[in-house]
């Protein structure tokens, strides 16, 4: 059994761990799974086709299977590995190109407990050139995950998409939402229901959420060409920045970019733009830049916080706020993304993560921008810095922290709501889960500004605004 006597212990997982993917938020979520939970070393396997970092679980005494995990072998390779010895397994899915909704149906089927940080797809459905847009769109994953959900209510728990974002940022709005509440006077008891959280956010004027990040983690070397350096997985960035950008749309617009397309089932929370994520940018703010550019790049929480928050029939709501990912990347990934996308698209023959060796300063500011109510907007989240990073877990830079603390909060609600069904971060008790992650995040703030679109634009050019509601996405698109 694994346990440190310097850090809280949440938990006991009686059965098999095994973790899918052992990139750089499996080998940073490692060692948080080995302080905060009792478990048995000898049932932990990690499976994953890269076996480059195997070095750090074979000096822990952990099995590691040099394999893919495929559409074809699934069932027969997990099965054994989940089902081994007493007690109930946990499968902690940190992989890309393996399908999120057929391992968390498996997972369920044995009565195993279930986290990924993304509705994940089998190999080859990001650059599918026969899928259009819609097809290829997160929303189009979500909306499976919700019909599994609706055909298999209950049962044993599957936390879907449960990193920093999506994951903690759904955690971040309604501590945000009380904190506006509290601070303009309004009723701050903390609603129980989605009904309730809705009606608040409607009843505080809020129009919309920016998912409002900047990096500013630094290597100590010049990026040379011919590169895409990050500081997450690059496979996972590229993939979800050549699907279409992707937002969820409020009641409040009254502007549609002409490219944009609606959806003709589901949820209807959200719109899609014909063209990649990557390539699209909006103004937004944080509070160490101020005012930036940030990629509007698709991620399932723009579509679950709108979704989550909408008042009244979904087809014709009442109230529903705008949200997207407003993300400025590290500066390495920007200059990436402008080499990848001047080249018509081709990516780079190397793609590697930065790790916390080859950084020299930093910091990851990531958290939400709520805009249009009483105080005009308010950013509230973590701003974590790759120093006090390494004084708090190895392996891992700040950006790698911020998701494996999520994954590990995720699992500790999974292990005290057992029975909990199929959920996303927005279902979850949003208390709980920072209680267990605030220790990983660095300063945790809130700061309002006021600042809007509209603020200090140029004025040398004509341009197509509405100055009648600076918060319209018209004057938030970059164009």
């Amino acid at each position: 059994m694994t346990a440190s006597t310097h850090w809280p212990v949440h938990g006991t997982i009686d059965g098999p761990i095994v973790m899918i993917g052992f990139g750089s938020i499996g080998k940073g979520t490692l060692p948080l799974i080995e302080r905060h939970f009792r478990f048995d070393r000898s049932r932990f396997v990690v499976v994953d086709p890269d076996d480059s970092d195997r070095a750090i679980l074979d000096e822990r005494g952990i099995r590691f299977i040099h394999q893919s995990v495929t559409r074809d072998n699934y069932r027969k390779l997990l099965e054994p590995l989940l089902t081994a010895g007493e007690g109930r397994g946990f499968c902690v899915n940190l992989s890309v190109d393996t399908s999120s909704l057929d391992l968390m149906k498996f997972c369920r089927e044995l009565g195993v407990l279930y986290i990924d940080t993304v509705v994940e797809p089998w190999l080859g459905f990001y650059f599918d050139e026969n899928a259009g847009p819609a097809d290829r769109s997160n929303y189009a994953l979500r909306e499976t995950i919700r019909a599994e959900k609706a055909a298999s209510p209950g049962g044993t728990t599957a936390v879907s998409c449960c990193g920093a974002n999506p994951g903690m940022v759904s955690w971040l709005v309604k501590q945000a939402l009380l904190d506006i509440a509290r601070d303009t006077g309004a009723d701050t008891a903390v609603p129980t229901t989605r009904e309730g959280w809705g009606r608040l956010m409607q009843s505080l004027g809020v129009k919309g959420v920016h998912i409002a990040e900047r990096d500013t983690q630094r290597a100590k070397r010049p990026k040379p060409m011919d590169v895409f350096w990050n500081t997450w997985s690059v496979e996972g960035f590229l993939s979800e920045g050549f699907q279409p950008a992707e937002l969820g749309f409020g009641t409040h617009e009254k502007w549609m970019p002409e490219n944009g397309r609606r959806h003709l089932d589901g949820c209807r929370a959200a719109i899609y733009l014909l063209q990649p994520g990557a390539n699209t940018r909006v103004r937004t703010w944080c509070p160490t830049p101020g005012p930036q550019y940030g990629f509007l790049v698709t991620h399932n929480e723009s579509i679950s916080i709108a979704d989550y928050f909408t008042v009244g029939d979904p087809e014709a709501p009442e109230f529903r706020p705008t949200c997207h990912y407003a993300y400025h990347p590290c500066n390495d990934a920007v200059l990436s993304l402008h080499e990848l996308f001047g080249r018509a698209g081709k990516v780079q023959p190397v793609l590697h993560v930065l790790n916390e060796d080859e950084i020299i300063d930093g910091e990851d500011e990531l958290g939400v921008l709520l805009y249009g109510h009483a105080k005009n907007a308010y950013w509230y989240g973590s701003q974590l810095s790759i120093d006090e990073t390494r004084g708090l877990a190895p392996y891992q830079n700040a950006t790698g922290l911020q998701v494996t603390s999520a994954v590990l909060a995720g699992m500790v609600w999974a292990l005290e709501n057992p029975e909990a069904g199929i959920v996303e971060a927005d279902e979850m008790d949003f208390a709980r889960c920072l209680e267990v992650q605030t220790r990983y995040l660095g300063p945790v703030k809130g700061y309002y500004t006021d600042w809007t679109p509209l603020t200090d634009r140029p004025g040398l050019f004509p341009e197509d605004m509405d100055p009648t509601d600076p918060w319209q996405f018209r004057n938030v698109l970059v164009r």
